[in-house]
């Protein structure tokens, strides 16, 4: 048995369940290098989506994954909480391997993502326009859903957009 073998094809139905789990995500883990260093550090993040489905957080330049970030872009999130009954492993999650790209204010599309950042999480109002905030678009390379027992999928970068 290859490692391949573990994933089950992905049809409409499980790219539209991954879809929608990164859509529903009010926050996800996001993992990254600590800079200078080979070691990985968690943090928790507010997650929305941009209008193609990319997941977008805002995040401030005082964090200390913001550096990390911005010196190595490679970063991996893992969305999906368990459920309030139950074993938490046999509820959906997705680990979405990305590049993080920061959208700056000056970059063009920035209003919009402004404006639909605050329809999905309106009290970031509160911070939204600080100096120091600022949006980064997770960038997905690959997408791994662990279903539930016997329910492992991999998802190209393709299945996890709308665009």
């Amino acid at each position: 048995m290859t490692k391949s073998d573990l994933f089950q094809p992905v049809d409409t139905e499980v790219r539209a369940q991954g879809q929608a789990m990164i859509r529903a995500a009010s926050a996800a883990s996001l993992s990254f290098l600590q800079p200078g260093t080979h070691l990985p550090s968690v943090t928790r993040v507010a997650l929305a989506t941009d209008r193609a489905g990319y997941p977008v957080a805002l995040i401030s330049s005082l964090a200390s994954h913001t550096a990390a970030l911005e010196s190595n872009p490679n970063c991996a999130l893992l969305i999906g909480e368990p459920g309030p009954k139950g074993d938490p492993l046999t509820h959906p999650r997705l680990t979405l391997h990305c590049t993080a790209e920061f959208v700056l204010r000056d970059n063009d599309g920035y209003a919009d993502l402004r404006a639909f950042f605050l329809e999905q999480r309106p009290k970031s109002k509160l911070y939204i326009d600080f100096p120091d905030f600022r949006f980064v678009r997770f960038i997905a390379h690959e997408g791994l859903m662990n279903g539930g027992f016997a329910k492992a999928y991999r998802f190209a970068p393709e299945d996890l957009v709308t665009v």
